[in-house]
């Protein structure tokens, strides 16, 4: 998931319990989008295909959005192959996240996927910015202990028990939604941070559309179009479509007026409230250390980036 930047017109902020109430609800839509999508890939339903119904519904609202508002979709010299790679790594990291979905428990999946600021400040230091804080570190090391319980590390050492196929790749690619998203996330700030939000977010939805349409012609990923077999799955894709859809265009409307470097840590509710509705909706219950790991993952992400935005003001 991108968040659109901030227009060249910054509009008067809400007051900030306005603006922590819509980021609270679009955590609960982005989680609500994920047991969506699980409860369709149970019935059958192709992760290409919940990717294609997410990206064209929201495109074509956004299409309408950037009609309405006459903006003219031109780049600064030299920043469309940025533009088309952002869109690639926003395909991939959606890939990555729900196969991983489809795969290990959906709260689990998204916790390994919200390591991406450590990877993001990693990244940042690899490729010439500043050197991570002795404060920062420190973060990320409580963000990894957490995940060391997040996985059950321990009870897995202590059973002996084989770790199964689908759980290893479950999490190795949510690791790479992370990674990937880290990525996405540099260049946007390096490489696009002069592009206008709204033209950046409808061209970056425009390219996951359309790769996932190639994709799923050349028959890349295996039964990755497959329908769902009953009208529960169909029901699960149009709810993750809704809240996807709905998410993304209330930030695309509301990210000028939501002082996001401010409030922005708010929305790492998202894997809480994933926890909560796995638990009510899918049946998928963490264990206590999972739960406590999970819980050490968001405080360290939320002080990690609260400190980021701190700076930033």
């Amino acid at each position: 998931m991108t968040a659109p930047a901030a227009t060249q017109t910054t509009p008067a902020l809400f007051s900030r319990h306005i603006a922590v109430l819509i980021l609270l609800c679009m955590g609960c839509a982005f989680a609500g989008n994920h047991i969506a999508a699980r409860v369709a890939f149970d019935d059958g339903a192709g992760v290409l295909l919940a990717i294609l119904m997410r990206s064209g519904g929201t495109l074509l609202v956004l299409t309408v959005l950037v009609l309405w508002q006459r903006q003219r979709l031109r780049l600064p010299p030299g920043a469309w192959r940025w533009q088309l790679l952002l869109g690639l790594l926003i395909a991939t990291q959606s890939l990555c996240l729900y196969s991983a979905v489809a795969r290990v428990p959906v709260a689990l999946a998204l916790l390994v996927a919200n390591v991406f600021p450590i990877l993001l400040a990693l990244l940042t230091w690899a490729l010439g910015g500043p050197r991570p804080t002795a404060r920062t570190a420190l973060l990320m090391g409580l963000i990894l202990v957490g995940l060391v319980f997040v996985l059950d590390v321990p009870g897995r050492l202590a059973s002996n028990s084989s770790i199964g196929p689908q759980w290893l790749l479950g999490v190795t690619l949510a690791f790479c939604a992370a990674f990937v998203f880290a990525c996405a996330l540099w260049i946007t700030d390096h490489k696009l941070s002069q592009v206008r939000g709204s033209v950046r977010s409808l061209l970056t939805i425009f390219i996951v559309f359309s790769s996932v349409n190639l994709a799923g012609l050349s028959g890349a990923l295996t039964d990755g179009l497959n329908l769902p077999a009953t009208t529960t799955g169909w029901l699960a894709l149009a709810t993750l479509v809704v809240l996807y859809g709905t998410g993304f265009i209330v930030l695309f409307i509301s990210a000028p007026r939501l002082d996001m470097p401010r409030n922005a840590p708010v929305m790492n509710i998202e894997p809480l409230v994933t926890l909560l509705l796995g638990w009510i909706v899918l049946d998928q219950l963490l264990s206590a250390g999972q739960i406590v790991g999970g819980v050490i993952v968001v405080t360290g992400i939320v002080l990690l980036t609260y400190r980021k935005s701190a700076r930033a003001q």
